[in-house]
């Protein structure tokens, strides 16, 4: 039952948002004059993933050399009949070391090549190459006009234009253009200023220490911005190191720029990944090359502002889990594909990582961030929040490619928003570094967010990034385990919605709320016994049926606990709230110096509204089995009713 009501529950919002429309946007600074007219763009970014003919890829159980893994390709393929095949050759910075995968093409009798690669001892499983193709479609309008004060240089202009609503493409009346250019005026200078990295940086914190990997499309070299580039390596088919695109270059200013559109973290030491061409195109092969990479090179923080719809990519998945399990921090956009429901990006919407979504700077949902639930789970079962926080990712300037700066929208600009106040607070807490992994990082910023009103889970996550509160979070935290959401409150309306929209009753389908366990104590760590129930009985928890699933390890730094919630029978003819809690108990292993093993007991707070059982309008009782006679019973009623 609890797929089809999962199943039910996404095709619901993909009907109620329907009318809705994507919208990702550009702001391009320019040098105003009173009454001057400006150009805007919209800026759609599109992913699309297909598999590349005839090349699949070859994951193997541990790292090998190159010779070493050509040597067991040959053995599984050799009594293969009528095949042919090929090693693909790879030429970047991760050649000359061990590798976990080989890149083989295969020409006839593919089907038996790959179920004989896929039966030899030391491989783990075969997979299609996958190509990923972005597509940033740049749509001018026509001018409109903007007061600017004289002399303003940071007069902004801004415009969007939905796919997908007709209403939206109708003229502007001037009481809302008038709205709107209010609304421009007030963004701020500096995203920097508006989450207050500049308290931070009074105290003497600016990412010094912290390695920051950027994939993305690369960075100019020598540019004026930047003064800790600490390697620029191109992962592609082309042959440079230089971004032609500027989104990289952009990306890398929010993180890290020290001069006129400010990053967070200046002093942080930048890892650039050139992972897509100038023609905006990638393949699963580079990310994985380049993520053994960032492993080798024991990388911090590592940004993905690219991501895509395909969760399916089975080695790009294992291989953000490995990053995350040797301390790499992960911050995602979860995707530009609002207002629509379930439309998550990947990797964002894996438990180990940070899954950025974007707000205005009104701390309105942006209309283009994606909207939870995970689809993973569908059909077979129900969907985690996501995103996990959100932050501001429209109207935000960054770098240029020649200098100076511009401004960029879309949840690729939250990413390195919350990125660079990662890589901030880890230098702000160096002296803490034994606490600090994607875990902790995640459970401070979660813990510490703010929450923004009229807005549910699926949308805001936990709320708005707020850097301070998260510097103090971080700097007290003590190793624990934690859930993701922290409590079930079938009453409160509307940031539990869709769960809050309709009380409970015996024989009504059961709640099921999919929450995601964190574990902060350690990479590795499982659920003690089993979770338990409690019911408080004056809070009328007993008419309550409290049922599990969850994960039987936690790993990496994460698992699940699903909950399904019915009303016991007992309960038939009850109105009113019940409540009780669910505890588990969080185990790892002992860390470097310990000797006991790390335990957590953590407590999930229910409360729900009971109903007595409704009436059946069309009962056995008066019309028999017949479902022909109830029907038209049910029409002439209508018909009556209505006329």
């Amino acid at each position: 039952m609890g797929d089809v009501r999962a199943t039910l529950w996404i095709m619901s919002l993909v009907l109620l948002t329907s009318t809705g429309g994507f919208d990702d946007y550009s702001c391009t600074p320019e040098t105003p004059t009173l009454n001057s007219s400006y150009l805007t763009s919209d800026i759609m970014v599109e992913f699309t993933s297909t598999s590349v003919d005839k090349e699949y890829i070859v994951s193997f159980k541990g790292y090998y050399s190159g010779t070493a893994r050509q040597r067991y390709i040959t053995s599984a393929l050799r009594n293969v009949k009528e095949v042919s095949w090929r090693l693909v050759s790879r030429s970047n910075p991760a050649t000359d070391y061990p590798s976990d995968f080989s890149l083989v093409q295969i020409g006839n009798n593919a089907e038996n090549g790959v179920a004989a690669l896929e039966r030899h001892r030391l491989v783990k499983h075969v997979t299609p190459q996958r190509k990923v193709t972005r597509t940033l479609v740049s749509r001018e309008h026509r001018p409109f006009q903007v007061p600017c004060k004289e002399g303003d240089r940071h007069c902004w202009t801004l415009n969007w234009k939905s796919r997908r609503m007709a209403r939206q493409q109708e003229p502007v009346s001037d009481a809302e253009s008038f709205s709107f250019r209010k609304l421009m005026k007030a963004v701020p200078l500096q995203v920097t200023s508006a989450l207050q990295a500049d308290v931070l940086w009074e105290m003497g914190f600016s990412g010094k220490g912290v390695t920051v990997a950027i994939f993305d499309t690369g960075l100019p070299k020598s540019h004026r911005h930047f003064k800790k580039v600490k390697e620029r390596t191109n992962w592609t088919e082309e042959k440079t190191l230089d971004d032609g695109l500027g989104h990289g270059t952009f990306v890398a200013g929010v993180i890290a720029s020290d001069q006129e559109c400010l990053g967070f973290a200046p002093d942080a030491q930048l890892h650039i990944f050139r992972v897509f061409t100038n023609n905006q195109v990638s393949y699963t092969s580079w990310f994985l090359d380049a993520f053994n990479y960032a492993i080798l090179k024991k990388i911090n923080v590592l940004n993905l502002s690219i991501g895509g719809p395909d969760f399916m990519d089975q080695p790009f998945v294992d291989k953000v889990w490995e990053l995350t399990a040797n301390k790499v921090i992960m911050i995602s956009a979860i995707g530009n594909d609002g207002p629509l429901y379930g439309t998550l990006n990947n990797p964002a919407d894996q438990m180990d990582v940070i899954g950025v979504g974007g707000i205005n700077y009104d701390d309105q949902i942006a209309r283009f961030s994606s909207r939870g639930m995970t689809t993973w789970e569908l059909p077979s079962g129900y969907g985690r929040v996501k995103p996990d926080i959100v932050t501001y990712g429209a109207a935000v300037r960054g770098s240029s490619l020649k200098g100076g700066c511009r401004s960029l929208s879309g949840t690729s600009v939250a990413s390195p928003v919350v990125a660079g106040a990662v890589a901030l607070l880890y230098s702000a807490v160096s002296h803490r570094s034994d606490v600090v992994n994607p875990a902790s990082m995640k459970q401070s910023l979660m813990a510490s967010a703010q929450r923004l009103p009229g807005v549910n889970m699926f949308e805001q996550g936990h709320g708005k990034l707020d850097l301070l509160r998260a510097y103090h979070v971080l700097n007290t935290y003590k190793p624990q385990a934690s859930l993701s959401p922290s409590y079930i409150d079938l009453t409160e309306c509307p940031y539990m919605w869709p769960f809050c929209s309709q009380p409970l009753y015996v024989g009504s389908m059961p709640a099921l709320v999919n929450v995601t366990i964190l574990n902060g104590m350690g990479v590795r760590g499982h659920i003690d016994d089993k979770p338990q129930w409690h019911p408080y009985r004056p809070q009328n928890g007993h008419h309550l049926d409290v049922a599990f699933s969850y994960s039987s390890t936690l790993w990496p730094w994460s698992g699940y606990l699903a909950v399904y919630i019915a009303v016991a029978k007992s309960a038939g003819n009850f109105e009113g709230i019940a409540q009780g809690h669910v505890s588990l108990v969080v185990v790892s292993p002992p860390q470097s110096g310990e000797e006991e093993q790390r335990v957590s007991v953590v407590k999930l707070p229910i409360r729900v509204k009971i109903i007595p059982t409704p009436p059946r309008r069309c009962t056995n009782e008066f019309f028999g089995t017949n479902i022909t006679t109830c029907g038209i019973h049910l029409a002439t009623s209508l018909e009556t009713t209505f006329g």
